[in-house]
């Protein structure tokens, strides 16, 4: 928007704002100001206050000598102006190329008419109107960085925040900054949490006070102006409410991101919600974020390195990470097996061209490879695997890999996977991103990721698995006869192909292809999976992982194999019980992006899992 645009844009905001103060103010604190009238195109009930309040600046924009699209609670995203009145789908507007530009509006406004409704139905001074005004793009779609103008009015009070992009805040005509408390113990805090979010009380529990206004936009404002110090709506508020608020937050000098700590660039839609943080400064920002994220980001003093040997970038560049932690001072140790692998490269006299095959191959190796450093004594720091005592596990290769290193690991440590196999759904990174991810990881700038286990007992004898156990006839193409039993109770009992009983983290592995349901990895439970079953009712289910399953052989004459993670093959016989529970210890990932599971669910399952790389180990 040019200046003149944001001048037209700003007399209609304050126009809207002096309408809806007027008409709502003889229905503040009445009986029928609360009256439910409709439901809202934003699925919420609508009162009769809010219906008046969004009729007055409707009418407005229809008759404005502009034409400007406009998403409201009630009304959800309409076409206005010019004496016109059109429902639209924002998205398919912005996208449609065939719009005459006499037909093009100008302007894009998302508008609450009233935030706090309940507060103006109680005449409690906590209610008002919110005004965001973007620009309109050019063939996509809309987001909060469109946003050029805030407006935000405190009816109760006469309160009136208003800011623009790259320029500034206003309170009430005067510049307004954020406080500079930096101490959660100290800090004033607003918000709305969930039930059961065991991190968001730790926050309020120590948090010098806490207010709840009933008002979102409000209390984002107040971060703004010092009222508060930190914000946050666990529940997610609707971009309707926040689109002026954020900017408003952020022109004052303040920060707004996402429970995770990532800008806000939601698109513009009725339907688009996030959950939002807000705080006065970086370092209370900070603070809040790792404690609602639970990061335990712990100094990595020593590290260890364990990699897939069947792959001579692989091996090599574990030499690499090597030489990457002893410069930064970092101790380190390195598998046995690897080592031996580096030695046996070392003496290879083609090894040059060795290099230059996997360059070629792999570009982005090439910096990796320019300054390799193979002079290191690398049988001094060798050791096996399940002798690690270190801060940090680096794993190169692919799930398998991960799946058998930290079957191996005596301690729970942390995991940080750089994927060289083929789907590499457990790692964090891919090889080109490594150093950058490992710098961050140095600094702390990580979270620690919580994934269940089994415990597998049968016969006395125990194993465990962090992805799945699949239990299969010896021989194939013959069924088994099973019964399935959750805390003694028989679920199941069918003929199949075989059984998967699978965590969270197996749910996008054999259990998603035998037609699993994918789990999210936070969530407490397990899956049982009846593999082919001849049976038509036979599906998955999902059980605590509170409870003890225990599958038993029924059929006489065959055995059953049951396999844990791919990695360690056990017999069972006729009546005999297979018993599953949660394990004690966890396994954590190391993780330096918030958005690693849906994501990668995306990016990985997409085409199959495949990607460049050879072999899936």
């Amino acid at each position: 928007m040019d200046a003149k645009d944001k001048k037209i844009a700003t007399d209609l905001a304050y126009e809207m704002i002096k309408e809806v103060s007027r008409a709502i103010r003889p229905y503040a604190g009445k009986p029928e100001a609360g009256e439910k009238v409709k439901i809202g195109a934003d699925g919420t009930p609508t009162s009769y206050i809010d219906i008046i309040a969004e009729d007055t600046l409707v009418n407005i924009l229809k008759n404005a000598p502009v034409l400007s699209y406009i998403i409201s609670e009630e009304v959800g995203e309409l076409k206005l102006g010019k004496g016109t009145k059109r429902s639209i789908n924002l998205a398919e507007e912005l996208e449609n190329d065939d719009i005459n530009e006499e037909e093009k509006p100008k302007f894009i406004f998302l508008v609450d008419p009233i935030d706090g409704t309940s507060n103006a139905i109680k005449e409690i001074p906590a209610y008002g109107i919110s005004i965001a005004v973007a620009g309109v793009p050019e063939g996509r779609l809309a987001t909060l960085d469109d946003v050029e103008l805030g407006f935000i009015s405190n009816f109760g009070n006469g309160n009136f925040f208003e800011a623009e992009k790259g320029k500034g805040c206003w309170l009430n005509n005067e510049r307004v900054h954020p406080s500079d408390v930096v101490n959660f113990s100290e800090m004033t805090l607003g918000g709305f949490t969930k039930s059961g979010t065991s991190t968001a009380s730790k926050l309020v529990d120590n948090a010098r006070r806490m207010r709840v206004l009933g008002s979102v936009v409000l209390e984002l404002s107040y971060v703004a102006s010092g009222r508060y110090d930190a914000f946050l709506d666990l529940r997610g508020s609707r971009i309707i409410d926040i689109a002026a608020s954020k900017l408003i937050v952020e022109e004052a000098g303040a920060i707004i991101t996402s429970k995770h700590g990532e800008k806000l660039n939601n698109k513009l839609s009725i339907y688009e919600k996030a959950i939002v943080v807000a705080a006065n400064n970086k370092i209370l920002h900070k603070q809040i974020i790792d404690i609602l994220n639970d990061n335990q980001a712990d100094i990595i003093g020593k590290v260890g390195i364990a990699s897939r040997v069947d792959q001579d970038k692989a091996v090599l560049f574990s030499a690499k990470l090597v030489d990457y932690f002893l410069t930064n001072g970092i101790e380190v140790v390195i598998e046995k097996r690897v080592v031996a692998k580096i030695e046996e490269l070392k003496q290879n006299p083609k090894l040059d061209n060795i290099i230059k095959k996997i360059i070629k191959e792999s570009p982005e190796m090439a910096e990796s490879f320019e300054n390799l450093n193979l002079n290191i004594d690398f049988k001094k720091i060798a050791q096996d695997v399940n002798k690690f005592k270190c801060d940090m596990a680096v794993v190169l290769g692919g799930d398998g890999t991960l799946l058998r290193a930290q079957a191996k690991l005596k301690e729970e440590t942390p995991l940080f996977g750089i994927n060289m196999g083929t789907v590499g759904f457990l790692t964090d990174i891919e090889l080109k991103d490594t150093f950058n991810a490992l710098d961050k990881v140095l600094r702390g700038d990580y979270y620690k990721e919580k994934r269940s286990k089994l415990v597998v007992s049968h016969e006395n004898h125990y194993y465990q698995a962090m992805n799945e156990v699949v239990i299969m006839t010896e021989k194939p193409a013959k069924m088994l006869h099973f019964e399935i039993q959750v805390d003694g109770e028989t679920i199941e009992e069918v003929r199949a192909d075989g059984v998967i009983i699978s965590t969270p983290s197996g749910s996008t592995a054999y259990a998603m292809s035998a037609g699993g349901p994918i789990v999210d990895p936070k969530l407490d439970g397990f899956i049982i999976i009846p593999i082919c079953p001849y049976k038509l009712g036979a599906r998955p289910f999902i059980v605590s992982d509170n409870s003890e399953i225990t599958v038993k052989l029924l059929k006489k004459g065959k055995k059953a194999v049951f396999v844990m993670d791919g990695q360690i093959n056990e017999e069972a016989s006729y009546l005999e019980e297979i018993n599953f529970k949660k394990a004690e210890k966890n396994v954590y990932f190391i993780r330096t992006s918030s958005k690693y599971f849906y994501e990668k669910v995306k990016d990985k399952l997409s085409e199959g899992g495949l990607n460049k790389n050879d072999g899936c180990l």
